[in-house]
Protein backbone atom coordinates (compact mmCIF):
# COMPACT_ATOMS: atom_id res chain seq x y z
CA UNK A 1 0.00 0.00 0.00
CA UNK A 2 2.97 2.23 0.87
CA UNK A 3 4.26 3.63 -2.10
CA UNK A 4 0.85 4.12 -3.86
CA UNK A 5 -0.44 6.17 -1.00
CA UNK A 6 2.69 7.94 -0.41
CA UNK A 7 2.45 8.59 -4.37
CA UNK A 8 -1.00 9.53 -4.73
CA UNK A 9 -1.27 11.72 -1.42
CA UNK A 10 1.26 14.18 -2.80
CA UNK A 11 -0.23 14.37 -5.82
CA UNK A 12 -3.72 14.77 -4.74
CA UNK A 13 -2.22 17.58 -2.23
CA UNK A 14 -0.41 19.71 -4.95
CA UNK A 15 -3.74 19.19 -7.35
CA UNK A 16 -5.55 22.23 -6.66
CA UNK A 17 -2.32 23.82 -7.67
CA UNK A 18 0.78 22.79 -9.74
CA UNK A 19 0.78 19.21 -10.52
CA UNK A 20 4.50 18.91 -11.26
CA UNK A 21 5.27 20.17 -8.15
CA UNK A 22 4.00 17.37 -6.98
CA UNK A 23 5.73 15.43 -9.09
CA UNK A 24 8.99 16.93 -7.95
CA UNK A 25 8.33 16.98 -4.32
CA UNK A 26 7.64 12.96 -4.72
CA UNK A 27 10.85 12.42 -6.47
CA UNK A 28 12.90 14.39 -3.32
CA UNK A 29 11.52 12.28 -1.00
CA UNK A 30 11.68 9.12 -2.63
CA UNK A 31 15.07 10.18 -3.82
CA UNK A 32 15.97 10.90 0.17
CA UNK A 33 15.25 7.62 0.94
CA UNK A 34 17.19 6.07 -1.73
CA UNK A 35 20.06 8.20 -0.99
CA UNK A 36 19.81 7.52 2.98
CA UNK A 37 20.10 3.71 2.11
CA UNK A 38 23.15 3.77 -0.30
CA UNK A 39 25.23 5.34 2.74
CA UNK A 40 24.60 2.71 4.97
CA UNK A 41 23.97 -0.19 3.43
CA UNK A 42 27.41 -1.51 3.06
CA UNK A 43 27.84 -1.03 6.10
CA UNK A 44 24.74 -2.75 6.51
CA UNK A 45 25.99 -6.02 5.32
CA UNK A 46 29.03 -5.80 7.97
CA UNK A 47 26.29 -5.37 11.06
CA UNK A 48 24.35 -8.22 9.78
CA UNK A 49 27.56 -10.76 9.31
CA UNK A 50 28.71 -9.95 12.63
CA UNK A 51 25.87 -9.51 14.88
CA UNK A 52 23.11 -11.60 13.19
CA UNK A 53 21.03 -11.08 10.08
CA UNK A 54 17.77 -12.32 11.64
CA UNK A 55 18.17 -9.92 14.56
CA UNK A 56 19.15 -6.73 12.18
CA UNK A 57 15.96 -7.17 10.40
CA UNK A 58 13.52 -7.11 13.05
CA UNK A 59 15.51 -4.19 14.58
CA UNK A 60 15.13 -2.43 10.62
CA UNK A 61 11.46 -3.35 10.38
CA UNK A 62 10.68 -1.71 13.68
CA UNK A 63 12.80 1.28 13.66
CA UNK A 64 11.48 2.01 10.33
CA UNK A 65 8.53 1.50 10.59
CA UNK A 66 7.91 3.75 13.35
CA UNK A 67 9.19 6.45 11.27
CA UNK A 68 6.46 5.74 8.37
CA UNK A 69 4.25 6.21 11.82
CA UNK A 70 4.71 9.29 12.20
CA UNK A 71 4.60 10.28 8.47
CA UNK A 72 1.11 9.25 8.39
CA UNK A 73 -0.16 11.48 11.62
CA UNK A 74 1.35 14.42 9.71
CA UNK A 75 -0.92 12.94 6.25
CA UNK A 76 -3.80 12.56 9.00
CA UNK A 77 -3.70 16.42 10.21
CA UNK A 78 -3.67 17.63 6.78
CA UNK A 79 -0.30 19.68 7.35
CA UNK A 80 2.52 17.68 5.41
CA UNK A 81 5.60 19.92 5.48
CA UNK A 82 8.54 18.46 3.57
CA UNK A 83 11.26 18.24 6.26
CA UNK A 84 8.99 15.64 8.09
CA UNK A 85 8.72 13.27 5.15
CA UNK A 86 12.56 14.29 4.18
CA UNK A 87 13.41 12.68 7.80
CA UNK A 88 10.78 10.11 8.02
CA UNK A 89 11.70 8.85 4.70
CA UNK A 90 15.80 8.96 5.35
CA UNK A 91 14.93 6.99 8.53
CA UNK A 92 13.30 4.43 6.83
CA UNK A 93 16.11 4.36 4.23
CA UNK A 94 18.70 4.05 6.77
CA UNK A 95 16.80 1.40 7.99
CA UNK A 96 16.41 -0.21 4.75
CA UNK A 97 20.12 -0.20 4.17
CA UNK A 98 20.15 -2.70 7.03
CA UNK A 99 17.55 -4.31 5.83
CA UNK A 100 18.51 -5.92 2.40
CA UNK A 101 22.10 -7.00 2.96
CA UNK A 102 20.99 -8.70 6.22
CA UNK A 103 17.64 -10.48 4.46
CA UNK A 104 20.05 -11.65 1.26
CA UNK A 105 22.07 -13.80 4.01
CA UNK A 106 18.91 -15.57 5.98
CA UNK A 107 17.93 -18.55 3.61
CA UNK A 108 21.36 -20.04 2.66
CA UNK A 109 21.59 -19.97 6.68
CA UNK A 110 18.68 -22.43 7.48
CA UNK A 111 18.30 -24.03 3.72
CA UNK A 112 20.67 -26.54 1.99
CA UNK A 113 22.16 -25.83 -1.46
CA UNK A 114 20.01 -27.64 -3.31
CA UNK A 115 16.79 -25.92 -1.75
CA UNK A 116 17.86 -22.64 -2.75
CA UNK A 117 16.32 -21.98 -5.63
CA UNK A 118 12.98 -23.25 -4.53
CA UNK A 119 13.43 -21.50 -0.71
CA UNK A 120 14.07 -18.07 -2.94
CA UNK A 121 11.18 -18.75 -5.04
CA UNK A 122 8.77 -19.85 -1.90
CA UNK A 123 9.36 -16.61 -0.03
CA UNK A 124 8.62 -14.25 -3.48
CA UNK A 125 5.80 -16.20 -3.74
CA UNK A 126 4.03 -15.37 -0.81
CA UNK A 127 5.76 -11.72 -0.25
CA UNK A 128 4.39 -11.55 -3.91
CA UNK A 129 0.78 -12.70 -2.87
CA UNK A 130 0.69 -10.27 0.01
CA UNK A 131 2.03 -7.69 -2.82
CA UNK A 132 -1.47 -8.37 -4.70
CA UNK A 133 -3.50 -7.66 -2.11
CA UNK A 134 -1.85 -4.65 -0.73
CA UNK A 135 -1.57 -2.94 -4.00
CA UNK A 136 -5.64 -3.78 -4.83
CA UNK A 137 -6.93 -2.90 -1.26
CA UNK A 138 -4.05 -0.14 -1.46
CA UNK A 139 -6.16 1.59 -4.61
CA UNK A 140 -9.39 1.28 -3.37
CA UNK A 141 -8.64 2.96 0.28
CA UNK A 142 -7.21 5.49 -1.22
CA UNK A 143 -9.66 5.99 -3.62
CA UNK A 144 -12.20 5.93 -0.77
CA UNK A 145 -10.79 7.26 1.93
CA UNK A 146 -7.76 9.28 0.77
CA UNK A 147 -3.67 8.24 1.53
CA UNK A 148 -3.32 8.58 5.23
CA UNK A 149 -5.57 5.09 6.12
CA UNK A 150 -3.26 3.07 3.73
CA UNK A 151 -0.24 4.79 4.99
CA UNK A 152 -1.11 4.23 8.84
CA UNK A 153 -1.81 0.40 7.68
CA UNK A 154 1.51 -0.09 5.49
CA UNK A 155 3.27 1.46 8.74
CA UNK A 156 1.68 -0.55 11.27
CA UNK A 157 2.87 -3.88 9.48
CA UNK A 158 6.60 -2.62 9.90
CA UNK A 159 6.31 -2.50 13.35
CA UNK A 160 4.61 -5.70 13.72
CA UNK A 161 6.46 -7.45 11.24
CA UNK A 162 9.79 -6.57 13.61
CA UNK A 163 8.50 -8.20 16.39
CA UNK A 164 7.59 -11.13 14.89
CA UNK A 165 10.61 -11.41 13.21
CA UNK A 166 13.08 -10.48 15.77
CA UNK A 167 11.74 -13.59 18.22
CA UNK A 168 13.37 -15.86 15.22
CA UNK A 169 17.12 -14.07 15.69
CA UNK A 170 18.60 -17.41 17.32
CA UNK A 171 18.31 -19.16 13.58
CA UNK A 172 21.36 -16.93 12.75
CA UNK A 173 23.71 -16.34 15.43
CA UNK A 174 26.11 -13.16 15.30
CA UNK A 175 29.45 -14.70 13.31
CA UNK A 176 32.37 -15.19 15.94
CA UNK A 177 34.23 -12.19 16.59
CA UNK A 178 37.66 -11.44 14.96
CA UNK A 179 38.98 -8.15 16.35
CA UNK A 180 38.90 -6.64 12.69
CA UNK A 181 37.48 -3.53 12.65
CA UNK A 182 34.33 -1.94 10.86
CA UNK A 183 36.13 -1.13 7.65
CA UNK A 184 38.58 -4.07 7.53
CA UNK A 185 35.22 -5.90 7.17
CA UNK A 186 33.89 -3.67 4.72
CA UNK A 187 37.07 -4.01 2.69
CA UNK A 188 37.21 -7.53 2.54
CA UNK A 189 33.84 -7.78 1.29
CA UNK A 190 34.38 -5.29 -1.17
CA UNK A 191 37.45 -7.75 -2.70
CA UNK A 192 35.11 -10.41 -2.54
CA UNK A 193 32.30 -8.58 -4.18
CA UNK A 194 35.25 -7.57 -6.93
CA UNK A 195 36.35 -10.87 -7.84
CA UNK A 196 33.49 -11.97 -9.23
CA UNK A 197 33.14 -10.18 -13.09
CA UNK A 198 29.74 -11.35 -13.56
CA UNK A 199 28.59 -9.38 -10.32
CA UNK A 200 30.10 -6.44 -11.49
CA UNK A 201 29.12 -5.91 -14.75
CA UNK A 202 25.40 -6.69 -13.85
CA UNK A 203 25.59 -4.40 -11.32
CA UNK A 204 27.05 -1.18 -13.12
CA UNK A 205 24.68 -2.58 -15.79
CA UNK A 206 21.38 -2.59 -13.82
CA UNK A 207 22.65 0.49 -11.87
CA UNK A 208 21.09 2.90 -15.39
CA UNK A 209 18.15 -0.09 -15.80
CA UNK A 210 16.96 1.05 -12.30
CA UNK A 211 17.34 4.87 -12.52
CA UNK A 212 14.41 4.73 -15.63
CA UNK A 213 12.43 1.99 -13.47
CA UNK A 214 12.33 4.27 -10.70
CA UNK A 215 11.16 7.36 -12.89
CA UNK A 216 8.74 5.23 -14.46
CA UNK A 217 6.97 3.11 -11.40
CA UNK A 218 7.12 5.98 -9.05
CA UNK A 219 6.61 9.16 -10.47
CA UNK A 220 5.88 9.15 -14.51
CA UNK A 221 3.28 6.07 -13.99
CA UNK A 222 0.93 7.62 -11.65
CA UNK A 223 1.34 11.19 -13.71
CA UNK A 224 -0.23 9.16 -16.51
CA UNK A 225 -3.03 7.65 -14.46
CA UNK A 226 -4.01 11.02 -13.19
CA UNK A 227 -3.79 12.81 -16.77
CA UNK A 228 -5.32 10.04 -18.93
CA UNK A 229 -7.23 7.39 -16.92
CA UNK A 230 -9.01 7.60 -13.08
CA UNK A 231 -6.00 8.22 -11.16
CA UNK A 232 -5.25 5.91 -8.24
CA UNK A 233 -7.64 3.20 -9.35
CA UNK A 234 -6.14 2.90 -12.67
CA UNK A 235 -2.68 2.92 -11.10
CA UNK A 236 -3.64 0.01 -8.76
CA UNK A 237 -4.76 -1.93 -11.14
CA UNK A 238 -1.46 -1.65 -13.76
CA UNK A 239 0.50 -2.22 -10.09
CA UNK A 240 -1.73 -5.22 -9.19
CA UNK A 241 -1.10 -7.13 -12.74
CA UNK A 242 2.79 -6.32 -12.34
CA UNK A 243 1.86 -8.46 -8.55
CA UNK A 244 0.22 -11.05 -10.35
CA UNK A 245 3.09 -11.46 -12.65
CA UNK A 246 5.54 -11.48 -9.75
CA UNK A 247 3.44 -14.22 -8.41
CA UNK A 248 3.49 -16.44 -11.48
CA UNK A 249 7.15 -15.18 -11.58
CA UNK A 250 7.47 -17.11 -8.27
CA UNK A 251 5.55 -20.28 -9.49
CA UNK A 252 8.12 -20.53 -12.72
CA UNK A 253 10.76 -19.90 -10.57
CA UNK A 254 10.08 -22.98 -8.44
CA UNK A 255 10.56 -25.23 -11.46
CA UNK A 256 13.25 -23.75 -13.77
CA UNK A 257 16.95 -24.25 -13.66
CA UNK A 258 19.06 -22.67 -16.35
CA UNK A 259 23.10 -23.19 -17.03
CA UNK A 260 23.65 -19.87 -18.02
CA UNK A 261 21.28 -17.90 -15.70
CA UNK A 262 22.91 -14.40 -16.12
CA UNK A 263 22.17 -15.23 -19.87
CA UNK A 264 18.80 -15.72 -19.61
CA UNK A 265 17.68 -13.23 -17.16
CA UNK A 266 19.53 -10.50 -19.34
CA UNK A 267 17.58 -11.80 -22.47
CA UNK A 268 14.01 -11.70 -20.60
CA UNK A 269 14.98 -7.94 -19.99
CA UNK A 270 14.01 -7.07 -23.17
CA UNK A 271 10.29 -6.62 -21.85
CA UNK A 272 10.48 -3.95 -19.51
CA UNK A 273 11.45 -1.18 -22.37
CA UNK A 274 7.78 -3.06 -24.34
CA UNK A 275 6.42 -1.75 -20.84
CA UNK A 276 7.60 1.27 -20.84
CA UNK A 277 6.73 1.96 -24.43
CA UNK A 278 3.07 1.26 -24.41
CA UNK A 279 2.75 4.03 -20.82
CA UNK A 280 4.41 6.47 -23.88
CA UNK A 281 1.30 6.55 -26.03
CA UNK A 282 -0.25 5.58 -23.71
CA UNK A 283 -1.80 2.09 -25.28
CA UNK A 284 -5.27 1.00 -23.29
CA UNK A 285 -5.20 0.47 -20.06
CA UNK A 286 -5.61 -3.29 -19.66
CA UNK A 287 -2.24 -3.17 -23.03
CA UNK A 288 -0.35 -1.32 -20.30
CA UNK A 289 -1.66 -3.58 -17.53
CA UNK A 290 -0.78 -7.16 -19.63
CA UNK A 291 2.63 -5.56 -20.12
CA UNK A 292 3.10 -5.00 -16.41
CA UNK A 293 2.06 -8.40 -15.53
CA UNK A 294 5.36 -9.89 -18.24
CA UNK A 295 7.25 -7.48 -16.52
CA UNK A 296 6.49 -8.33 -13.34
CA UNK A 297 7.45 -11.93 -14.26
CA UNK A 298 10.88 -11.24 -15.22
CA UNK A 299 11.27 -9.12 -12.14
CA UNK A 300 10.42 -12.02 -10.16
CA UNK A 301 12.91 -14.35 -11.90
CA UNK A 302 15.45 -12.26 -11.37
CA UNK A 303 14.95 -11.73 -7.67
CA UNK A 304 14.80 -15.55 -7.45
CA UNK A 305 17.57 -16.76 -9.98
CA UNK A 306 19.59 -13.72 -9.01
CA UNK A 307 19.69 -14.14 -5.47
CA UNK A 308 20.27 -18.37 -6.13
CA UNK A 309 23.79 -17.74 -7.91
CA UNK A 310 24.83 -15.29 -4.87
CA UNK A 311 24.28 -17.40 -2.34
CA UNK A 312 25.55 -20.54 -4.47
CA UNK A 313 28.97 -18.77 -5.73
CA UNK A 314 29.90 -15.95 -2.70
CA UNK A 315 31.33 -17.50 0.24
CA UNK A 316 28.30 -17.91 2.95
CA UNK A 317 30.53 -15.62 5.51
CA UNK A 318 30.83 -12.61 3.41
CA UNK A 319 27.17 -12.35 1.72
CA UNK A 320 25.37 -9.86 3.01
CA UNK A 321 28.67 -7.56 2.50
CA UNK A 322 28.45 -8.99 -1.01
CA UNK A 323 25.06 -8.04 -1.34
CA UNK A 324 25.53 -4.74 0.42
CA UNK A 325 27.51 -3.92 -2.72
CA UNK A 326 25.47 -5.16 -4.75
CA UNK A 327 22.51 -3.35 -3.34
CA UNK A 328 24.83 -0.21 -2.97
CA UNK A 329 25.87 -0.91 -7.34
CA UNK A 330 22.13 -1.53 -8.31
CA UNK A 331 20.41 1.23 -6.82
CA UNK A 332 23.18 4.38 -7.23
CA UNK A 333 21.23 5.90 -9.76
CA UNK A 334 18.04 5.10 -8.16
CA UNK A 335 17.65 8.84 -7.03
CA UNK A 336 18.88 10.44 -10.00
CA UNK A 337 15.78 8.93 -12.13
CA UNK A 338 13.30 9.77 -9.26
CA UNK A 339 15.11 13.57 -9.14
CA UNK A 340 14.71 14.17 -13.26
CA UNK A 341 12.06 12.64 -14.13
CA UNK A 342 9.03 15.27 -13.14
CA UNK A 343 11.62 18.10 -14.50
CA UNK A 344 12.08 16.02 -17.91
CA UNK A 345 8.24 15.39 -18.25
CA UNK A 346 7.31 19.27 -17.50
CA UNK A 347 10.35 19.83 -20.28
CA UNK A 348 10.02 17.48 -23.30
CA UNK A 349 6.21 16.14 -22.45
CA UNK A 350 5.05 12.69 -20.52
CA UNK A 351 5.07 11.11 -24.21
CA UNK A 352 8.82 12.09 -25.25
CA UNK A 353 10.66 11.69 -22.00
CA UNK A 354 8.67 7.67 -21.86
CA UNK A 355 9.87 7.34 -25.11
CA UNK A 356 13.72 7.97 -24.42
CA UNK A 357 13.38 6.07 -21.59
CA UNK A 358 12.58 2.79 -23.48
CA UNK A 359 14.81 3.39 -25.88
CA UNK A 360 17.36 4.13 -23.25
CA UNK A 361 17.01 0.84 -21.52
CA UNK A 362 17.20 -1.25 -24.50
CA UNK A 363 20.45 -0.23 -25.17
CA UNK A 364 21.14 -0.82 -21.51
CA UNK A 365 20.40 -4.40 -21.77
CA UNK A 366 21.90 -4.72 -24.72
CA UNK A 367 25.43 -3.40 -23.18
CA UNK A 368 24.92 -5.82 -20.39
CA UNK A 369 24.38 -8.91 -22.11
CA UNK A 370 27.89 -7.91 -24.73
CA UNK A 371 29.44 -8.28 -21.50
CA UNK A 372 31.33 -11.53 -21.84
CA UNK A 373 31.63 -12.37 -18.13
CA UNK A 374 27.82 -12.05 -18.15
CA UNK A 375 27.57 -14.27 -21.25
CA UNK A 376 29.34 -16.95 -20.29
CA UNK A 377 28.52 -17.17 -16.09
CA UNK A 378 26.95 -20.47 -15.36
CA UNK A 379 26.63 -22.23 -12.17
CA UNK A 380 29.25 -24.77 -11.10
CA UNK A 381 28.51 -28.33 -11.03
CA UNK A 382 27.88 -29.11 -7.80
CA UNK A 383 25.04 -26.27 -8.10
CA UNK A 384 23.24 -27.68 -11.04
CA UNK A 385 22.66 -31.71 -9.42
CA UNK A 386 19.09 -32.99 -9.81
CA UNK A 387 18.05 -29.80 -12.05
CA UNK A 388 16.43 -29.59 -15.64
CA UNK A 389 19.28 -27.76 -18.09
CA UNK A 390 18.10 -24.93 -20.65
Amino acid sequence: MGPIALAFGLLHLHRAGNLNSGARELGFVLGAQTLAMLCVIPFGGVLADKYGRIFMIGAADIIGGAALVVQAFYFHTGHVPIAALFICNCVFGLMWGIFWPAFSGVLPSILPEELLQQGNSINQFISNGSLIIGTAVGGWLIAAFGSTLALAIDASTFVIAGCLVIGLRRLTPPREQTGASMFADLREGWHVFLSFRWIVATVAGFSFFVLVWAATDSVLGPLIALKYFHGPKSWAFVMSSEAVGLLVGSLVGMRIKVKYPMRFLTIITFVFPLYVFTLAKPERLWIIAAAAFVTGVMLDLWGSMWSTAMQREVPREALSRVSAWDGLGSLLLRPVGLAIAAPLASLMGLTRVLELFSVASALIVLGVLAMPSVWRMQLTESSQESSTIL
